[in-house]
């Protein structure tokens, strides 16, 4: 018997050992911090988060690699919930939604393949190539519709994906399934922020539009009588549609397609049709505003470019105060335009709904005088935009009282010019760039010698050959002590309250990423161009460092923020690119795609993202694929634009000239967009007028 209980103990014993060495070798660490979020979830492992089930998005959270509202299957409490167990805060964010970006289903399509046996888009993309009829379009198998977690898509009876605005939750699950991109999440803030890429079905009249108004869709509100949602889909772009839809230029209308028919659709008179419906219904319609960030952003110009930079940053959820150095807003809008053109109370109409938004103005305070960029960022503000304008705009406010370096540092070669010729004080420092200027700033480099300027540097993007300067002349400049750096561009600027300090250039043609540059002592930078370049200031490392005492308080140390390249510059590096608009009067809706393009620099910087365009953005050089023939279309008139009669305007020659579309002329001209893609449009039924 006792030898049977040792026995039996002993078994026990060496078991309880063997036991517990498998627990050192195989055991598993919990994380209660895990546990405890999975807790909070609500359990519905649903995938939408794109986390395997709530066990595998709580251990992202816990990893950081998940934001605590990761899980679209819950409410706020749940998400302050796990913000609390992490022991941060939850901001609100602002809501997204699936949309799909294709418009014709295969239905349409002359030609059909059939994907026999295969039932999957994924699939279907890896079979012999992929799709025949249009390499971006959708495929129509309905992959996302089967992986929504929420049961939000559908197939629509043309073949493409209807999403329930009511169901969607903004997972991403269908934006990261299908092969093609066709659904991508998208919100207010997102289509702010958005340029046109070569993955994307456009029409050749968005990518001509410097504003990059989605022109299809609000033709198609207007088509469908939805007048106040097209002047929504206009203002996600452009904050002026009354003054485009009266003085734009229409490089949009100059692509269309209905061109290789009979005439382009009146996009511009639609336009207008459309705003002024807005006007006349007294029913503003804003943009939504994102949640708040917290950054307070000084914009220093209230023309066009200034207004609409405002008014997109207030939207992207910051704080404005937008500083004009005249008595009204509204630049060259305002004094440079005929009442007969534009009215001012169409232009009024405009700026008001810009301020009722949220923008905070200081009219007569003139940048150099008033407040400096120093100043502004002393006060606290997180970046300084400047949107002062083209040549024509200093033209037109030229004063007395024009300070010759509203900008730390910073002249117009026009301006040092003049101070030679009529004498006047022009201070220089001891180092001095000039950038840009042609054979005029060789010999301002000259002159900035002769005043006893000890280093001069001569920047043209172009090489020596493009600039046209012969080798003895650049021999002579050398001599007199004259550097030239040719091929390069203005990176970034720095410097210490009003003083600026250094200049980088950069090598154009090459990498953004990779870029070659060349950081100078500089007091004063010279620009040929004849106007001061849109700049985004912002305070260097931490903000105010009180590393200096001025006078007036902490030194701020400071550096400038190019904003990214816009689809008509055919370089992207530096200020001053070939191709984009020098001049205020040339187009208004430029200096409205800029100021949009210049905000979202801003926006994304503070957001800790890189200011830069997508790599695959649509730009004026880009190959893009496109139509020289559509049969069969049939021919439809162009409504041409009502006026006023001439013995009216002899009567009252401030009344305006173009009065605008009926309702009945607005629909027919609408009717007339074939609804372009990159190669598709439909095929009217026969008698059919659209």
């Amino acid at each position: 018997m006792l030898a049977a209980f040792i026995a039996i103990g002993s078994l026990g014993l060496i078991a309880g050992l063997g036991l517990a060495i498998a627990s050192k070798i195989f055991y598993v660490y919990v994380d209660p911090k895990v546990v405890e979020i999975e807790e909070a979830l609500p359990g519905a492992n649903c995938g939408g988060c794109g986390y395997p089930g709530c066990s595998g998005s709580a251990a992202a959270i816990a990893a950081g690699q998940a934001p605590p509202n990761v899980c679209v299957a819950s409410g706020p409490d749940v998400h302050k919930k796990i913000a609390a167990i992490l022991g941060v805060e939850v901001k609100e964010s602002e809501p997204d939604i699936a949309r799909p970006g294709c418009y014709y289903g295969v239905e349409h399509a002359d030609l059909k393949y059939i994907y026999n046996g295969i039932k999957d888009c994924r699939a279907a993309m890896l079979l012999n190539g992929g799709s025949k009829v249009c390499p971006i379009g959708c495929l129509g198998l309905g992959t996302c519709v089967r992986a929504c977690p929420f049961g939000a898509l559908s197939m629509g009876p043309d073949n493409l994906p209807v999403v329930d605005p009511e169901l969607c939750t903004g997972c991403g699950t269908c934006e990261r399934i299908c092969p093609r991109h066709i659904i991508t999440l998208t919100s207010n803030s997102r289509r702010i922020q958005r340029e046109y890429t070569l993955d994307e079905c456009t029409a050749p009249c968005q990518r001509a539009c410097p504003a990059g108004i989605d022109i299809p869709l609000y033709i198609q509100a207007i088509r469908e009588g939805n007048y106040l949602e097209a002047v929504r889909v206009i203002k996600e772009t452009n904050p002026f549609p009354l003054v485009c839809g009266r003085i734009c230029v229409q490089p949009c209308e100059a692509v269309c397609r209905r061109n290789l028919v009979d005439e382009p659709v009146a996009i511009n008179n639609l336009k207008r049709f459309a705003a002024d419906y807005e006007m006349d219904s007294g029913q503003r319609v804003q943009i939504p505003r994102a949640p708040s960030t917290d950054k307070k952003i000084a914009v220093v110009g209230g023309g066009a470019e200034g207004l609409t930079a405002a008014y997109y940053l207030n939207r992207l959820g910051n704080d404005v105060v937008l500083y004009e150095a005249s008595q009204h807003l509204g630049g060259l809008l305002r004094v440079g335009l005929p009442e007969n053109r534009l009215p001012k109370k169409v232009l009024d109409w405009e700026i008001e709904g810009i301020l009722e938004a949220g923008v905070e103005t200081k009219l007569e305070n003139k940048l150099g005088r008033d407040v400096t960029v120093s100043s502004l960022l002393k006060q606290g503000f997180s970046a300084v935009l400047i949107a002062t304008g083209g040549w024509d705009t200093h033209i037109a406010q030229k004063s007395p009282d024009t300070a010759g370096k509203p900008l730390p540092g910073v002249g117009l070669l026009i301006d040092f010019i003049l101070s030679q010729q009529d004498g006047s004080r022009f201070d220089l420092g001891d180092y001095v760039m000039i950038v840009g200027g042609g054979k005029a700033a060789v010999q301002a480099a000259r002159a900035c010698i002769d005043a006893g300027v000890k280093a001069v540097y001569v920047v043209y993007r172009g090489s020596q050959e493009k600039v046209g300067l012969a080798a003895p002349e650049i021999e002579e400049a050398k001599n007199k002590g004259i550097q030239f750096i040719f091929r390069s561009a203005l990176y970034r600027m720095s410097g210490e309250d009003e003083k600026l300090t250094h200049v980088e250039v950069a090598k154009v043609g090459r990498d953004d990423k990779d870029v070659s540059k060349q950081k100078v002592l500089v007091d004063t930078l010279l620009l040929g161009a004849g106007r001061f370049p849109e700049l985004i200031y912002v305070p260097r490392s931490s903000g105010q460092l009180p590393e200096h005492e001025a006078p007036g308080g902490e030194s701020v140390l400071w550096e400038t923020v190019v904003p990214y390249a816009g689809p008509s510059a055919t370089e992207e590096l530096g200020i001053f690119r070939p191709g984009e608009v020098k001049s205020d009067y040339r187009a208004v809706v430029e200096a409205i795609g800029s100021g949009r393009r210049a905000a979202n620099s801003v926006h994304r910087y503070l957001s800790g993202r890189a200011v830069e365009p997508p790599s695959n953005m649509i730009r004026k050089y880009t190959s893009v694929l496109n139509l020289y023939q559509i049969d069969p279309i049939p021919s439809t008139p162009r409504h041409k634009m009502p006026e006023l009669p001439i013995e009216q305007r002899i009567l009252d020659p401030d009344a305006e000239i173009a009065l605008g579309y009926s309702e009945e002329h607005a629909l027919e001209e609408s009717r007339r967009c074939l609804r372009c893609g990159l190669i598709c449009y439909r095929r009217p039924e026969a008698g059919s007028q659209n």
